[in-house]
């Protein structure tokens, strides 16, 4: 037995972001007149909501909104596909769509994640693409907002018989508060560590393990 409902990240599960991310951060930290972040600092703040993950790397308040804005200007125009699939995520869509409905659940922008899979002719895998709202402080830009968002329009309840599927612990703690499981992903920007410390119910480390990961989550939570 199997879950019904896949419910999959896209930056670090689907595909690689980080050049773009990367790239336009950088121009954006520029622009402001702020030192540019590095490697570390890029990779531990992709993911959740930009006004969760830049303060951690020291952007003020003040500044938050300033660096927002040019960050989007740049990502729009040259850093959104600057980006690639990772191996494996085509065939495993193809797999998962034979026998579960499946749908994007991001904290990207909505139409920046349609843009994406479009360009990578991988909209069509998913009944349903829900990103977040590009108002700061709207109803929906956490990763448990935009989860709940698409269980909401699909008609689904808290159960086994909807997966998340992700490589960060914000992806873990939406479908927690949702009382989904989540299936960590160590392809992505997450560790092991991180994945287990904020309670998936399992970890894996190739696209190839997701579908046998997902019948075992089902049967574990089924006890």
């Amino acid at each position: 037995m199997a879950p019904t409902h896949v419910l999959l990240d896209l930056d670090g599960t689907i595909s690689d972001s980080s050049p773009g991310i990367s790239n336009s951060l950088r121009h954006a930290f520029r622009t402001c007149g702020l030192p540019e972040p590095n490697d570390e600092d890029v990779r531990t703040i992709i993911g959740p909501p930009f006004e969760i993950g830049l303060p951690q790397i020291g952007v003020t308040e003040a500044d938050l909104g300033r660096v927002i804005e040019a960050y989007r200007g740049h990502y729009q125009e040259v850093g959104l596909f600057e980006n690639n699939v990772y191996r494996g995520i085509p065939e495993l869509l193809d797999g998962l769509a034979r026998t579960t409905t499946l749908a994007v659940a991001t904290a990207k922008p909505q139409e920046t994640a349609e843009q994406i899979l479009e360009h990578f002719e991988l909209a069509d895998r998913f009944d349903m693409i829900v990103g977040a709202t590009i108002e700061l402080g709207s109803s929906r830009r956490t990763k448990a907002q935009v989860i709940a968002h698409v269980m909401a329009r699909m008609g689904l309840s808290s159960g086994p018989g909807t997966v998340m599927v992700g490589d960060r612990d914000h992806d873990v703690e939406g479908a927690t508060a949702n009382g989904i499981p989540c299936i960590g992903v160590t392809w992505g920007f997450g560790s092991t560590d991180e994945l287990v410390n904020a309670g998936a119910t399992t970890v894996v480390h190739s696209p190839a393990d997701v579908v046998p990961a997902l019948a075992s989550t089902y049967r574990e939570h089924l006890r």
